[in-house]
């Protein structure tokens, strides 16, 4: 991504660089949102940073990189997701 201007459209490539996403239906959703190189790396800065960039004044991310953060935050495993299943049922009577 580096070699690339800001204001190009994010490729296959330039995501999978970015993001490590193979997933083509991710990918193909990620494209459509016509987003740039530079809204892809802002998203990713929310994703990351989002209480910093808040404390920062930032505004709470809109447009094409709302769609990137709203596609990209579907990728992450829960907080509470620690692959074990439900807790067992604990009867109290």
């Amino acid at each position: 991504m580096a070699s690339l201007s800001g204001s190009e459209r994010v490729t296959r490539d330039d995501l999978i660089k970015a993001t490590g996403v193979v997933d083509d239906v991710t990918i193909a959703q990620l494209i459509a949102t016509g987003a740039t190189v530079d809204e892809l790396a802002e998203a990713l800065a929310w994703l990351a940073n989002d209480e910093p960039m808040m404390n920062s004044g930032r505004p709470l991310a809109t447009g094409r990189v709302r769609e990137l953060v709203d596609i990209l935050v579907e990728l992450e495993p829960d907080e509470d997701d620690d692959g074990r299943g439900a807790p067992a049922a604990v009867n109290q009577q």
